[in-house]
């Protein structure tokens, strides 16, 4: 029998809802922000992601996915290296949103030399090889936005409180979400402390796990997102980048903090918080949900160098994801229905005799905008309105010989069960208004 792979789930039923909700709310939460929605390929070439993501991360050495087609597949083994290949053969598929949609920005200058800001928003899958566990899959689903063009600080408090009010119209109780906020520097300030972090865990070799000591040397900085225990530990005597940032780096982040103040957002200041992602540059955050046990639900940041990095002219960006999978763990830990209710219809029910005014009363339902069901498989009146009650159906259509001859419909309410007949005419429009 055919299997889903291990990692990566079917969205239908209510959790398909509970997905298409999500969005809903971005769409419309998004748009009164004036953010356009975008859809970027999940295949990329591998240099979009090593550009932005960084090659020494986790994400880009572990467990983005390697795209080749089968001719290039078998060719690759008979060399044993990829060493050959153009940029546009190496393929990966996109394991987070930000540089593909900067690389869309690039191609296609979104945000041309002395133009407006672009302003996106997307809901995709992202897919990363990782060991699949709670919240955290193989093929994964998130909703972000990306704001190009933006230097004010301004725009890095409203994607937080874009963010935080987006969390509560999903239900979040704001006194249950933690923010934490953080600065990371600009490349003024933040070689200098990278050195210093570097130093640090050179210092403390013999007290830190392998990976953390290749960290050194990569991205210092990563060391404090090590999930060994001991090393987050070790790392709390580290040196913190607060005490490191240059004057202007210091001015944006304070800026930041004012109007986050000012808009009632309650936030808590983590030096250590560094993402995960080699692009993030200033003002980095990050949202969990207290007791739900599933992480970080949504983050994002500053990366004011990241077009350039995409082959871009310089252009400042700010940006955040959230992911669904944890979000609805998140919410069902509290009792809170991502899905909502099962959606209601109306149920046609006739005999074969009267299949054809059937089909013409199903046809003129759903082209009023009726969600409406019938009988395909010949059953009897009976087992069609269980079949309607199954479905939830609100109301009941019937027609039979007597209805039919009448060119009237009786229409049967499936929670009272009163009944009226209509005529046929006005079927529709009546159904419509009740339904």
């Amino acid at each position: 029998m055919a299997q889903r792979v291990q990692g990566t789930e079917d969205l239908y039923g209510g959790y398909m809802r509970a997905w298409q909700h999500m969005t809903d709310v971005a769409r419309e939460l998004f748009g009164a922000y004036g953010f356009d929605a975008i859809e970027t390929p999940a295949l990329e070439q591998v240099d979009t992601f090593v550009h932005g993501i960084g090659e020494s991360t986790d994400v880009v050495r572990k467990e983005m996915f390697r795209v080749v087609s089968g001719a290039l597949f078998d060719d690759l083994l008979a060399k044993g290296s990829e060493a050959g290949l153009k940029a546009r053969q190496r393929m990966a598929m996109r394991p987070e949103g930000t540089a593909g949609v900067v690389r869309a920005a690039v191609e296609h200058t979104f945000v041309p030399q002395g133009g407006a800001p672009a302003k996106l928003w997307y809901a995709e899958a992202m897919f990363r090889g990782e060991r699949p566990q709670k919240g955290r899959l193989r093929q994964f689903h998130q909703v972000g936005l990306e704001w190009l063009g933006a230097s004010d600080p301004a725009a890095d408090a409203e994607c937080i409180i874009v963010l935080m009010e987006y969390f509560k119209r999903l239900g979040f109780d704001p006194s249950k979400l933690r923010l934490t906020i953080n600065s990371m520097g600009d490349s003024a300030c933040r070689p200098a402390y990278r050195e210093a972090v570097r130093s640090f865990i050179l210092d403390h070799a013999d007290e830190m796990c392998d990976d953390c000591i290749e960290r050194a040397e990569l991205n210092p900085l990563r060391a404090f997102d090590c999930k060994n225990d001991h090393c987050r530990e070790v790392m709390e005597a580290a040196p913190k980048v607060d005490e490191a940032l240059c004057d202007d780096c210091r001015a944006h982040y304070e800026q930041v903090k004012r109007y986050l103040d000012e808009a009632g957002i309650a936030y808590v200041e983590d030096p250590t918080l560094v993402r995960g992602l080699d692009y993030y540059t200033r003002t980095v955050f990050e949202v969990e949900v207290e007791g739900a046990g599933v992480g970080a639900i949504g983050g994002g940041g500053r990366y004011d160098g990241l077009m350039e990095l995409e082959g871009g002219k310089p252009t400042p960006g700010i940006g955040f994801a959230v992911g669904f999978e944890r979000i609805y763990l998140a919410l069902q830990s509290l009792c809170i229905d991502l899905a909502g209710d099962e959606p209601t219809c109306v149920y046609v029910a006739c005999m074969p005799e009267q299949r054809a005014a059937g089909f013409s009363a199903t046809l003129a339902l759903r082209q009023a905008g009726v969600r409406t069901e019938a009988d395909y498989q010949g059953r009897s009146l009976k087992s069609q309105f269980k079949q309607a009650n199954k479905l939830g159906a609100r109301l009941c259509v019937v027609l039979g010989s007597d209805e039919v001859a009448a060119g009237v419909a009786t229409v049967r309410d499936m929670q009272t069960h009163d009944q009226v007949q209509v005529p046929m005419a006005e079927l529709a429009a009546y159904v419509a208004e009740r339904a």
